[in-house]
């Protein structure tokens, strides 16, 4: 049994430039066995994996394995725990969401990878129909927002456009937009009509939604908070709201 024990294989080497969003085109590292096991009972397509020889016996059904030692593994993965198994998961085609219907969650320019997986767990767990997220939030296929993910990009689909383009297509549909922020305008999320269809719109960390967001949005709303803290962390308000929506 063959065990890849260099870092200057080609097969290592060109696996690991996935670690960089600009040679993730068409496919993208996940690590873990959680995330492994949610990619197979997704109907994902996994082109490789790389796995500790120990468990050889577990992926004989993979012809794809390929065994490597602990510090190939290391090299590969992102964490320091990566249970034994690095995948690589081809993309999905992104096709647009049918924006006449359905529950969204539309992240404007978020920048920190935890914060963009915890939002896409959360609104999967509220039963959301999609994420949208912008060109300019964190790339979902990092390690890092796949960690904080937890498998949730195989339960619902996710979306990347610029924000223009989102505008647009929310113009054309009728769809409602419900965009957070503190401006003087805006509504306390438990005054709020409940709606069957809308989007509802995370800003960015510092400087919250865009102007032409707010100028487009139907609603504009926040949360009021009784402490005396200046503000909740943005993972955390989504969730709030979400729950509170759906």
């Amino acid at each position: 049994m063959t065990i890849i024990t260099s870092k200057a294989n080609s097969v290592v080497k060109n696996t690991k430039k996935l670690h960089q969003k600009k040679y993730r085109k068409t496919s993208y590292l996940i690590e873990g066995w959680h995330l492994f096991e949610e990619a197979v009972q997704a109907g994902a397509k996994i082109e490789k994996i790389f796995a500790l020889a120990e468990h050889a016996e577990k992926l004989e059904n993979y012809p794809q394995t390929i065994l490597v030692t602990e510090e190939i593994l290391l090299d590969l993965a992102d964490s320091q725990t990566p249970q034994g198994i690095v995948a690589v998961i081809q993309k999905e085609e992104e096709r647009l969401p049918d924006f006449n219907q359905g529950k969204y969650l539309f992240l404007e320019d978020v920048q920190d990878p935890g914060n963009v997986g915890t939002m896409i767990r959360t609104a999967d767990a509220a039963g959301f129909s999609g994420v949208l997220v912008s060109t300019q939030s964190a790339d979902i296929y990092s390690l890092k927002t796949l960690r904080s993910m937890q498998g949730s990009h195989f339960h619902l689909p996710i979306y990347r456009m610029p924000v223009e383009n989102f505008l647009e297509q929310a113009q054309k549909s009728g769809l409602s937009i419900l965009a957070t922020t503190l401006s003087k305008d805006s509504k306390d999320y438990r005054e709020l009509d409940r709606l069957e269809d809308f989007v509802l719109v995370m800003g960015n960390e510092g400087k919250g939604i865009s102007q032409a967001m707010a100028d487009q949005a139907d609603q504009l709303v926040h949360i009021n908070m009784k402490g005396q803290a200046e503000s909740l962390n943005v993972s955390i308000a989504a969730g709030i709201l979400m729950f509170y929506l759906s």
